[in-house]
C-alpha cells in the first residue's frame, strides 16, 4: 500500500484538496496569546499543516492552566516553562516539518508591526481589550485579516475581521469595558468546552481564508453559551462605520502607544503601577465593592479609604514575595511584590480585568 500523506483525510474535503493543502503549507499564521484559546488554535493549526507559526505570549505555564490549555503538561509547570516555548516544543513534536517561532514577549506598540511582517493572518488568543485594540490597529494598518475570539465562564464569541471589507473590532466595540466590570477566567471560571468551541471556530475561519474559500467565511459576530444551549448570530455588516477611528479614519492611537495600558515601575517600592487604556482621558468610576466580592476567593481584600487593598493567595513575586494589589476608583492599580511590568500586567488582567 503506498504511503498515505499526513493530511490525506483533510485533503479529501473538496474545498481543500491538494491545492488547499499546499496553500496551508505556505501560510504563516501569527497567534497572539498562547493561553486557552491560543493553545487550542495552535494545536489545530499545526495538525492542519499550516507551515509557519509565530507564537507570542508573555506568561509561564501554571497548574490551573492544564484544565483547558491543551498544549501543556505538568512538566511545563514544574520547570516554569514560558508558554510560547512550551507550545513550540509541543508543535515540533507533532510535526517536525513545521517552522515555529516562539516569542516570549508582551505584545506592544514597539514590536507588533515587526512581528506581523509577512504573516497571512492573525489569531486573537488574548485576554484583554487594550491589547486587542492594539492588534486591531496593526491589522487594519497592515491589511492583515484578524480572527477575534474570547471565552469566559460557559460563554464565548468570535468574529472574522477582513480590513477594508468587514467591520473592525472598534466598529463593533468602540470602547473597552471599564476596568473591573468584566469577568475574567480567574474570577468567573471557564469551561474548557467553551474555549474549544471558540478556538475551533477561529481555526475554521483561518483555514477558509488560507485556501481562498472567502464565500464560506462567517460574516457575523457569533456567540455561544454552552451551558444554556444558546447560539446567537449578530449581523454586524452595518456596523462598519466611516467615523470609526481605526478603519474609517485610519487613526491608530494604540499603535502610537497613547491609547494602551501603561505599566510603570515605582522606584524603591518593589511595585508596578498599572494605568488602564485611556488613562486620565476616560472618566472611570469602578465599583470597588463588587470587585472585592469577585476577589474574595483569591485572597484577603478590604475597602479602606476609598481604595481596595489585599493580598493574592498562592501568588508570589521575586524571591517569594507576596503579591499585594491596591485598586483605585479610576481603574489604576499598584501591584506590589514585583518590579516586572509584564508580571504586573498579567496580575491586572487576571484579577481586575479590562
Amino acid at each position: 500500500m503506498p504511503d498515505v500523506p499526513r493530511h490525506h483525510r483533510q485533503m479529501l474535503l473538496p474545498d481543500i484538496g491538494e491545492a488547499g493543502q499546499a496553500a496551508l503549507a505556505s501560510a504563516h499564521v501569527l497567534v497572539v496569546g498562547c493561553g486557552a484559546l491560543g493553545s487550542v488554535a495552535i494545536d489545530q493549526l499545526a495538525r492542519a499543516g499550516v507551515g509557519t507559526l509565530t507564537l507570542v505570549d508573555r506568561d509561564v505555564v501554571e497548574l490551573t492552566n492544564l484544565q483547558r490549555q491543551t498544549l501543556y503538561v505538568e512538566q511545563d509547570v514544574t520547570s516554569g516553562a514560558a508558554k510560547a516555548d512550551a507550545a513550540a516544543r509541543r508543535i515540533r513534536a507533532i510535526d517536525s516539518s513545521l517552522v515555529v517561532h516562539p516569542i516570549v514577549e508582551h505584545l506592544s506598540a514597539e514590536n507588533v508591526l515587526e512581528l506581523m511582517k509577512g504573516v497571512t493572518l492573525v489569531i486573537d488568543g488574548l485576554d484583554n481589550f487594550p491589547t486587542r485594540y492594539l492588534l486591531n490597529d496593526a491589522c487594519v494598518k497592515m491589511d492583515v485579516p484578524l480572527i477575534y475570539g474570547g471565552a469566559v465562564a460557559t460563554t464565548g464569541m468570535s468574529m472574522t475581521i477582513i480590513p477594508g471589507t468587514t467591520p473592525c473590532l472598534r466598529c463593533v466595540f468602540p470602547d473597552a469595558p471599564p476596568p473591573g466590570t468584566t469577568a475574567t477566567c480567574d474570577t468567573a471560571g471557564v469551561l474548557a468546552a467553551a474555549v474549544n468551541t471558540v478556538a475551533s471556530h477561529q481555526v475554521t475561519e483561518a483555514i477558509k481564508l488560507i485556501v481562498g474559500a472567502h464565500d464560506a467565511l462567517n460574516r457575523d459576530l457569533v456567540s455561544w453559551d454552552l451551558w444554556r444551549n444558546e447560539l446567537r448570530r449578530m449581523d454586524v455588516h452595518e456596523a462598519r462605520r466611516a467615523e470609526c477611528p481605526c478603519c474609517g479614519q485610519r487613526e491608530f492611537p494604540f499603535l502610537a502607544a497613547d491609547g494602551g495600558e501603561q505599566a510603570t515601575t515605582l522606584c524603591g517600592r518593589n511595585a508596578v503601577q498599572i494605568v488602564p487604556a485611556g488613562g486620565s482621558q476616560r472618566a472611570v468610576s469602578m465599583d470597588l465593592e463588587a470587585l472585592a466580592g469577585r476577589l474574595a476567593a483569591h485572597g484577603s481584600f478590604a475597602l479602606s479609604g476609598g481604595l481596595l487593598m489585599g493580598t493574592i493567595t498562592g501568588l508570589e513575586g521575586e524571591e517569594g514575595e507576596s503579591i499585594e494589589l491596591t485598586v483605585f476608583p479610576d481603574g489604576r492599580a499598584i501591584v506590589r511584590g514585583s518590579i516586572e511590568p509584564e508580571f504586573a500586567r498579567s496580575v491586572y488582567a487576571r484579577f481586575v480585568g479590562q
